[in-house]
């Protein structure tokens, strides 16, 4: 079996390891873009510490979920300030905007001339300025993807750049700060992780590497997802979800997702829902539906024990089936407090458009089976 396996240079890992991010930027250069999100005190450590190396920060905060004019917006302000590297410190909006800004900075031309779907899709030919990724939840695992969602409100839709040149050169996992991310955002993050992780297990992609990876990240999951939303400073359970969103980064980055995601794209361009509680509305009928038409169109399916073995994951139970996982996902979501899509403005007339979007979703090319439109249409029906 051929695969390959592509991800960031250097991965630094553990409780502690942000007061590293001096002494390793300065071998990156003298003057730094700083992504941040809307809190700037929460980076003021890492400014602290870069300044202890004579580093030059220039700040681009980010309070929303990247578009097309944010990361335009910041590549002229880092070409204006003479920035050689950029550092993301933020979750996973954050570090999206500080990758396609770094990759944009090397590379001539505009946006949409990468971009997927709306854009001209043209391959990038330069490495990335020097990026430093710090993720400060445990959601997205971008600091090991190779691509970036932004959202374009004219188009009411995400979409990706995505290249390897766009890896960045270092994520500085420490999880240490997670600990004071609301509950709220703990389980839209947490719910994404659990998802990145669950998606490239029964991917059509998926190779031993990743199935390690992946078994390893929902047992994780599985024992402290739910810890982390009711005490948020539970310092085990906090380190358990950095790894599970690091190894879905790594998962999603070489073996793709599925269904879930496919839908999530589209959705999160129409609609103001937070991506994890999207993800999380849509899971468990998705493996009701990919089961289903495994059993009926590809009974002898590979597909079907593995999700059988993704309920024996998160239920800790070695006789646990897909209906299981289906039921302590449910149960989770009931226990977090995810709302279902309508919530967001979502009716059964905007399930049309959605399918029609997500069937051309990358996503959509790694999902174990292909789903009929009906399929499809079921299952934002019943996530309604």
């Amino acid at each position: 079996m051929r695969f390959e396996f592509a991800t960031t240079t250097r991965i630094v890992f553990g409780a502690g390891v942000l007061k590293e991010a001096g002494t390793l930027a300065a071998k990156m250069g003298r003057c730094a873009l700083v992504v941040i999100g809307s809190t700037a005190s929460r980076a003021q450590p890492l400014l602290d510490d870069l300044d202890k190396y004579d580093l030059k920060s220039v700040i681009f905060s980010v309070d929303h979920e990247p578009t097309v004019e944010t990361v335009r917006q910041g590549v002229e302000f880092g070409r204006r300030e003479k920035c050689e590297m950029v550092i993301g410190f933020g979750g996973g909006s954050v570090l999206d905007t500080a990758k396609a800004v770094s990759v944009l900075l090397t590379n001539p031309g505009d946006i949409f001339d990468y971009l997927e779907i709306i854009g001209s899709a043209m391959p990038f030919t330069e490495r990335s300025a020097p990026t430093i990724a710090i993720p400060t939840t445990s959601g997205t695992g971008s600091e090991v993807t190779r691509n970036a969602v932004l959202a374009s409100p004219e188009h009411k839709i995400k979409v990706s750049m995505r290249t390897s040149l766009m890896l960045p050169r270092l994520a500085l996992v420490d999880p240490r700060l997670t600990y004071g991310v609301p509950p709220a955002v703990t389980a839209s993050t947490g719910l994404d992780a659990l998802t990145q992780v669950l998606e490239p297990y029964v991917s059509s992609q998926a190779n031993p590497l990743i199935d390690a990876v992946c078994r390893e990240a929902m047992i994780r999951a599985a024992r402290s997802l739910r810890r982390t939303y009711e005490n948020g400073e539970d310092a085990e359970a906090r380190y358990d979800m950095a790894l599970v969103s690091l190894f879905g980064g790594l998962a999603l980055a070489n073996a793709g997702l599925g269904v879930v995601h496919g839908f999530a794209g589209p959705i999160g361009g129409m609609f103001d829902a937070p991506h994890g509680v999207v993800c999380a509305s849509i899971l468990p009928h998705a493996i009701e539906m990919n089961v289903r038409a495994l059993k009926e169109r590809s009974p002898t399916s590979p597909y079907l024990r593995r999700y059988n073995e993704i309920g024996q994951f998160l239920t800790g139970d070695p006789d646990a089936g897909a209906s299981h996982a289906v039921s302590w996902i449910q149960s989770l979501c009931q226990a977090m407090h995810v709302p279902p899509l309508s919530k967001y403005g979502m009716t059964d007339q905007d399930i049309p458009v959605l399918v029609e979007k997500a069937a051309k979703a990358s996503s959509m090319k790694a999902n174990p089976i292909h789903l009929t439109a009906e399929e499809m249409i079921e299952i934002l029906r019943n996530a309604r």
